[in-house]
């Protein structure tokens, strides 16, 4: 997936000094994050050691002491369980009697304050949930203005779309509290929307979008109606149901269930192994806190590692000599997993109805949140809302992008990145030599479509790198990557043979998905991306003025690498007539082939040094001689064939 540019270093923004500067903010429950959209789009801002998430957790000192916030709080919780406070956002404007149910998953202490509302004690000091959220909203300004170098004061926050009027309130005064005024309350979902540009292009219609939220311990999938802005109207309204940036977004239902995520499957991973184990040296472990928390990581590690691969191998050294040791397929998992599906899938069945809508009337499918990397969730989503989900952009940064699109039509930063109606910069595949194949050419209109055949060019090749590449030159050293993807699994064949289709198709809201299918085994795999984020118009300009400098060499290095590559292909296939026949070829005829061939090696050769000091002309000239010398050649080869076909049947007769 293309996440590359998503992330900035620290350094001075685009327009310095400016006073309106607007970030925005995810406040997660289980990780926050803080992004800014420019000129280039929008991005996330890391911190000092580049990390993109800062984990919502705050560690208190019975003392007073300044909290600690982030990852070394959520390093430590452990050995500081009762003073780690997580979650928070669950108690964000809620009642004490509200948040009953979830006290008994909190180690820390959760009191009843004023008004009866939630609160968390830790030695003598009583919290509010705003003041704890204030902690990380400041550790997040304070992580924005290191990598912009300059102050920040204001911000577009998100929430749930569930949140009701007192979380939201509850979520202005956590910003007040830290030293941000929050501009704007977003929904989650319609962040979500914003940061793919649904409803924003030119010639945007109405569509029904759902997205579907799936973190480490909550689900919520939320319905939107969204209706693009008729021209010249203006930005107004505050919360979703009112104008945001061009569009109108309206939530139609939500549905979901604070008690379903990732960690589910990262306790199925612990009980089979512990059920094995137990099974296995008849034996049930039990383990401190530290080596429980270390087993959680081990089971989380395991599942991603099955989100791309199809098996893993499990290790845990029992002691006593004693290994538990079983490789876990993703088939495996995926049916203990099944039953965790199907409470999403009935939770989105219920958001439909309440939406008064059928599958066939969602237009496009958001996914939110690093479960949704899981292939099931992808697969039984598509299934369910039978259309391929959007997964172009990080998940889990997907809704602070969104924000901070917010934060830039509100701040009156240009938003007009790249048009969306037109495909900026072609885009196209690497082939072999390093030279890129170009599907879809720049300036074509979307949504757009374009296949090509491609194959192998290694005997018994069973995977297939696709690379997916952006840009006006004709290598690809000299254009943007996209991303890649492997088509794994192809049947092993001679080189050339197999038939890959690559499908890249483009839709109204500029989403590539590329997709890749070998013909004869079915073998499919695929992969989306966001081609125009990170791009300036005048970094479009540069790419295509170098193109045009460029263009007559760049033309014939193409070339020469096409030449070498099915050259190579050639000479391999005439070396495999040789053999067959052996001793039918006469010598003079034998020596004629092996004098072609090696006048055509020395351009092969002399193409791998560089390309720009090769005569094409003559290349293509010493290809050409040897293609019509070995016409022949391959004439006896057919000729032999048939011989021998025909012994075999008659012997058979005969027989």
């Amino acid at each position: 997936m293309s996440g590359e540019h998503d992330t900035d270093t620290p350094g001075t923004p685009d327009t310095p000094g400016t006073p309106d500067l607007i970030i925005g903010i995810d406040l997660g429950t289980t990780n926050s994050l803080v992004a800014l959209c420019d000129e280039r789009g929008p991005r996330i801002l890391p911190d000092a050691q580049g990390r993109a998430l800062l984990p919502s957790v705050v560690r208190l000192d019975p003392q007073g002491e300044a909290p600690i916030v982030g990852h070394d709080a959520r390093a430590h919780a452990v050995e500081y369980p009762t003073e780690t406070v997580f979650s928070i956002k669950r108690l964000m404007g809620r009642g004490y009697d509200d948040v009953a149910d979830d006290l008994r998953h909190l180690p820390y202490k959760v009191v009843s304050g004023e008004h009866d509302t939630a609160r968390v004690k830790v030695g003598d000091q009583v919290y509010t949930p705003q003041e704890l959220s204030a902690m990380i909203l400041h550790a997040l300004k304070e992580q924005a203005e290191a990598a912009l170098n300059m102050p920040v004061r204001k911000a577009v926050v998100t929430v749930p779309a569930y949140f009701d009027d007192a979380q939201r309130q509850a979520t202005r005064d956590a910003g007040r509290i830290a030293g941000l005024e929050v501009v704007r309350i977003v929904n989650e979902p319609t962040a979500a929307a914003l940061a793919y540009g649904i409803g924003q292009g030119k010639g945007a219609k109405p569509e029904t979008i759902a997205v579907f939220d799936l973190g480490g311990g909550t689900f919520d999938i939320s319905i939107l109606q969204v209706t693009p802005a008729a021209p010249g109207s203006a930005d107004g309204g505050e919360e979703d149901g009112h104008r945001t940036t061009d569009s109108f977004f309206q939530v139609l239902s939500t549905a979901g269930d604070t008690h379903l995520g990732g960690d589910d499957v990262d306790r199925m991973i612990i009980d089979l192994v512990l059920e094995e184990i137990r099974q296995q040296h008849g034996r049930t472990l039990t383990f401190p806190p530290s080596t429980q928390q270390a087993l959680r990581t081990f089971a989380e590690a395991t599942k991603i590692r099955l989100s791309a691969q199809d098996s893993a191998q499990l290790q845990i050294d029992l002691g006593d000599g004693r290994l538990y040791d079983r490789t876990l397929t993703r088939a495996e998992l995926e049916e203990m997993m099944r039953p965790w599906v199907e409470r999403t899938t009935t939770a989105c069945r219920q958001a439909m109805r309440d939406a008064k809508l059928t599958a066939e009337q969602i237009d496009r499918v958001v996914m939110v949140g690093g479960s949704t990397r899981i292939p099931l969730v992808r697969r039984v989503v598509g299934e369910q809302f039978r259309c391929e989900p959007y997964v172009a952009l990080d998940p889990d940064r997907v809704v602070a992008l969104g924000a901070a699109v917010q934060a830039s039509i509100l701040a009156g930063t240009n938003r007009d990145m790249l048009l969306l109606d037109v495909i900026p910069l072609s885009l196209g595949i690497e082939t072999m030599g390093g030279a890129v194949a170009k599907l879809i050419m720049r300036n074509t209109t979307v949504p757009t479509r374009a296949t090509e055949m491609f194959s192998t060019s290694v005997d018994g090749q069973t995977n297939v790198k696709i690379h997916i590449l952006q840009g006006e030159r004709e290598l690809v050293a000299d254009c943007r990557s996209l991303g890649e993807f492997e088509l794994r699994g192809v049947p092993p064949m001679p080189a050339g043979i197999p038939q890959i289709e690559v499908e890249f198709l483009v839709d109204a809201n500029g989403i590539l998905n590329v997709s890749a299918v070998e013909r004869r085994s079915g073998k499919r795999a695929a992969i989306q991306i966001m081609p125009r984020y990170g791009l300036t118009r005048a970094e479009v300009d540069e790419i295509e003025q170098a193109s045009y400098e460029h263009a007559l060499e760049d033309m014939h290095a193409h070339r020469v690498i096409d030449l070498a590559v099915n050259a190579r292909l050639d000479i391999k296939w005439i070396r495999e007539a040789m053999e067959r026949v052996g001793d039918s070829l006469d010598s003079e005829y034998r020596t004629h082939l092996e004098e072609k061939i090696a006048q055509l090696q020395q351009f092969i050769d002399g193409s791998r040094a560089s390309a720009a000091g090769v005569d094409a002309d003559a290349f293509y000239a010493a290809k050409d001689a040897l293609d019509r010398e070995s016409v022949r050649l391959h004439e006896i080869a057919i000729a032999q064939s048939l011989r021998e076909e025909g012994v075999e049947a008659g012997s058979g007769e005969g027989g």
